[in-house]
């Protein structure tokens, strides 16, 4: 049967402010929890943040830096007439082709085709992308372009 004393409220329903300041024997008697004098043992005691001391704080310190870093990769750029020279009529033009023959070091890195230069050379272009210019001169030399 249910008792009277034995009530009580569910776990975590009730939230108790901690008692400070009533006497040694509670473990939050005497200094209240703050430690023995100092600053952060007054009242009303409120210390910004990044505050030193007075010194001059470190980010007073370094330098200001301009501009903006990108957390992207850029894309590793080629001109057709670079790929003129490493591939024959033809063949398919891809990040992996593209490692094998020196032409990126990363075959992960995105890959963007510019239409600079001499191009006559049907090749079949995957996973890079493609300037304006180098798709129409792509595809006027006949090569193909797949998304």
């Amino acid at each position: 049967m249910l008792k009277l004393s034995e009530l009580k409220p569910y776990k975590g329903s009730t939230k108790r402010r901690k008692v400070v300041g009533r006497g040694v024997g509670s473990g939050h008697g005497t200094f209240s929890g703050r430690g023995a004098k100092g600053q952060k043992a007054r009242a009303g005691s409120s210390i910004p943040v990044g505050f030193e001391g007075g010194r001059m704080p470190l980010h007073r310190q370094l330098p200001k830096r301009r501009g903006f870093t990108s957390l992207h990769d850029k894309d590793v750029v080629l001109n057709l007439s670079d790929l003129a020279e490493k591939f024959n009529a033809g063949q398919t033009v891809n990040p992996k082709e593209l490692k094998n023959r020196g032409l990126v070091k990363d075959s992960q890195a995105r890959i963007k085709i510019l239409g600079r230069g001499e191009f006559k050379k049907s090749l079949n272009f995957e996973n890079v992308a493609v300037s304006a210019k180098a798709k129409e001169l792509i595809e006027k030399a006949g090569g193909k372009i797949a998304a």
